[in-house]
């Protein structure tokens, strides 16, 4: 009987003793009848009760009577199949680092040893007349029996004179012995050197007399000084374990592993064992339950701290495959930020394509991190010098390398990181000015427009060429459609959201080519140092596809670049540290966040590659541009500008001042230039090759120098396109 129908019972008959009358006897056989065939009323089907269920008169089972699932069968095909290979030997690029790790370490443990080999030598050789001492005295105890003398002289000293006889006997004996061997051996011994002496050639003595010194030295090397050093000092690294994991993770403050792991307990589960992951440790772990693995990121250092490790080489993951509670946790043999930079693959690949995966980065196991940079839009976002325009440089260096796709480059700080691109950029612009500013603003009222017409063509298309109504890369290879890739890249893009006069405009541009032209084959690449809502209007941070943040100070920044309540989640990019340059956690690459170290490619590095790229278009024929030496046509420029000029400035002003010709080009046109500026007024002259100067007037007997126009030059230029418009 077990403790529930007893329970049961009990509780019937206490329940009939209350309503019965006092000093009433209790038949049992009636009571355990009565328990009996409730049991059997609860074992009847549902479908049967329904009737006594909704009288209210049978309690309703909730859990089924037997426990269903799938068969045997069925498990087996779900089952997960491990790889056969191992990762490294999967992945390419993990086997050639390998492959070159190996040789690395074969050639200079080579090298090192082979460089001092001379002083091996001479060492030994010095060693060698102690060697031979020691190989002569050891002859003599040999002969001698010095090993025995111990014992005989206990024996002489405690009087076991049968002893000792018979230890004095066997000395004799083996004296005796041991002394013919000898003497056999100096016998045949010398004859036989000297012959070799005079007999063998002289090659032959040296290389015997050299292997006879070597020998010698190293017997007469003491044991704790050896003479061969090491070429490479292992770092001793502990390995990882479970009660180490458990040590961990105890320590974390969290309720329901403290009572996992306490008396009782259910413990910490491994599914799978412990085992070597690229360079460091991997760990299956399923964690209690009601734990996820977002509260364990959530406390990655005090998670460091228990398995006593450097923060940077302990990374808890969630396992996309699985439950919530299942935890990868790979701890590194050193620090993520230790490694050496790595250029990556685009330092040496040939071409590329923009509708292929593009490298990146590494992950924590140094394994190749890819983007697919087509039907995508990108934002990074990081604090000053965290790598954020390094990381940007590499989508456009990859970019670069697709002859087909057409680069808008603009870098609003002004120090020229993104210098190396104006080879192949159709537009290109630095500078954290008003005309900067300026120019980039047109070249997304450009790709604005382009979208249109890029929709146009696509519509206009047959099913059979665009059966999925985007483009593909055999369309992108049709130079009449014009559906090439367009990659348009502002770096520090709070410059252009937080103007003045163009914050709005820009904003609004920006959110309609990140939500149109992912079909199209538009592909916006944007950094920002600032990301807060200020600099970083909501509905860009909102649609864009995948988020690359580095550093950041607080949950804000980190939530503007990665999405809402990324930081709920544990993805913190404000545990990286100042040390941890070009680390960011990548978000919309894959269905799980995860932590990238970018290529780094320094300027020189970024120059080649941009060269080579320059020379694939020039023999592709697709240099375009600016790269091409051509003025970039923008079907937004003021056509009117230059006539509007010559009509406020009459000839007999030969020089004019910008803030001079602004107030009249206000009067004329208001709606079109009210509110202009004078550095404004120089971006707007630019696309046309005019150069503004510095003109000097005397006011109140002070000369006063303020940028201006020439007007010749005004009317030189507009006559010139009248003449190439009459031509055409």
């Amino acid at each position: 009987m077990n403790h529930e129908d007893e329970n049961e019972l009990f509780r019937r008959l206490e329940s009939e003793m209350a309503e019965g009358e006092p000093g009433r006897v209790l038949d049992f056989d009636k009571a355990r009848s009565a328990r009996t065939a409730s049991a059997e009323a609860d074992s009847v089907p549902p479908t049967d009760r329904s009737e006594e269920a909704e009288s209210g008169d049978t309690p309703v089972m909730v859990d089924p009577p037997a426990i269903s699932g799938p068969g045997l069968m069925e498990r087996i095909r779900g089952a997960r199949r491990n790889a056969l290979l191992p990762g490294w030997l999967r992945s390419k690029p993990e086997l050639l680092d390998a492959a070159g790790w190996l040789v690395g370490y074969v050639g200079h443990t080579a090298a090192y040893h082979a460089i001092r080999t001379p002083y091996y030598a001479a060492n030994l050789a010095a060693r060698s007349p102690l060697g031979a001492a020691k190989v002569v005295g050891g002859t003599l105890r040999w002969v001698s029996d010095a090993e025995g003398e111990p014992l005989r002289q206990a024996a002489a000293a405690s009087e076991d004179i049968g002893e000792y006889l018979k230890l004095s006997r066997q000395r004799d004996r083996r004296v005796r012995w041991r002394g013919a061997v000898v003497a056999l051996s100096l016998l045949v011994g010398f004859p036989a050197a000297l012959a070799c002496y005079v007999l063998a050639p002289t090659g032959l003595l040296a290389l015997s007399g050299t292997a006879l010194v070597l020998v010698l030295g190293r017997v007469g090397a003491p044991a704790d000084k050896p003479i061969i050093s090491q070429a490479v000092v292992p770092t001793h690294v502990e390995r990882l374990t479970s009660p180490m994991i458990e040590r961990a993770l105890g320590a974390l403050g969290i309720a329901e592993i403290n009572k996992a792991l306490g008396k009782g307990g259910e413990g910490i589960t491994f599914p799978h064992p412990i085992r070597q992951d690229g360079p460091g440790w991997r760990a299956d772990v399923d964690l209690p339950y009601g734990v996820t693995v977002a509260d364990i990121l959530d406390r990655r250092e005090r998670l460091a701290s228990g398995l006593r490790r450097p923060l940077g080489c302990v990374w808890p993951e969630p396992v996309p495959d699985e439950h919530a509670g299942r935890m990868m946790l790979w701890v590194g043999h050193q620090a993520l930020n230790k490694g050496k930079p790595n250029p990556g693959p685009l330092l040496n690949s040939g071409a590329l394509s923009l509708f292929k995966p593009v490298p990146f980065g590494t992950d924590q196991r140094g394994r190749g991190v890819d983007l697919t940079l087509m039907y995508d839009n990108v934002l990074i976002g990081a604090m000053p010098g965290m790598g954020k325009t390094f990381a940007l440089r590499n989508l456009l260096l990859a970019a670069a390398l697709d002859v087909r796709a057409e680069l808008l480059v603009w870098e609003l700080k002004g120090t020229g990181d993104l210098a190396p691109l104006a080879k192949v950029a159709a537009d290109y612009g630095s500078g954290p000015d008003d005309a900067t500013a300026a120019a980039a603003l047109e070249s997304l009222r450009y790709v604005y427009r382009d979208l249109e017409r890029r929709a146009k063509v696509i519509a206009s298309l047959p099913k059979d060429k665009c059966p999925e109504n985007k483009v593909t890369a055999e369309l992108a290879k049709t130079k009449s459609l014009g559906l090439h890739p367009l990659v348009l890249a502002i770096d520090e893009c709070q410059e252009l959201f937080m103007h003045d006069k163009y914050r709005k405009e820009a904003a609004n541009l920006c959110t309609a080519i990140i939500k149109r032209g992912r079909a199209l084959g538009v592909i916006l690449l944007l950094a920002t140092q600032r990301p807060d809502k200020d600099s970083l209007p909501t509905a860009i941070s909102a649609n864009v596809g995948t988020r690359f943040c580095m550093r950041v100070m607080g949950q804000t920044e980190n939530d503007m670049i990665l999405g809402t309540s990324m930081y709920k989640r544990g993805i913190q990019a404000s545990t990286f540290t100042k040390s941890d340059k070009g680390i960011g956690y990548l978000v919309g690459a894959v269905d799980e966040p995860q932590i990238v170290r970018g290529y780094y490619l320094d300027n020189p590095q970024a120059d080649s590659v941009c060269e080579r790229a320059r020379q694939a278009r020039i023999k592709a024929g697709t240099l375009s541009g600016m790269a091409a030496g051509e003025e970039p046509q923008r079907e937004g420029r003021n056509e009117t500008l230059l006539a509007d000029i010559l009509a406020v400035v009459p000839p007999k002003e030969a020089k004019v001042w910008n803030e001079t010709v602004i107030e009249r080009l206000a009067e004329l046109r208001p709606e079109t230039y009210e509110g202009w500026g004078a550095e404004q007024l120089t971006a707007a002259l630019k696309p046309f090759g005019i150069e503004t100067t510095q003109i000097g007037r005397r006011i109140d007997g002070k000369v006063v120098n303020r940028r201006g126009i020439i007007r010749v030059d005004i009317a030189r230029t507009a006559a010139e396109r009248d003449d190439k418009r009459d031509a055409g």
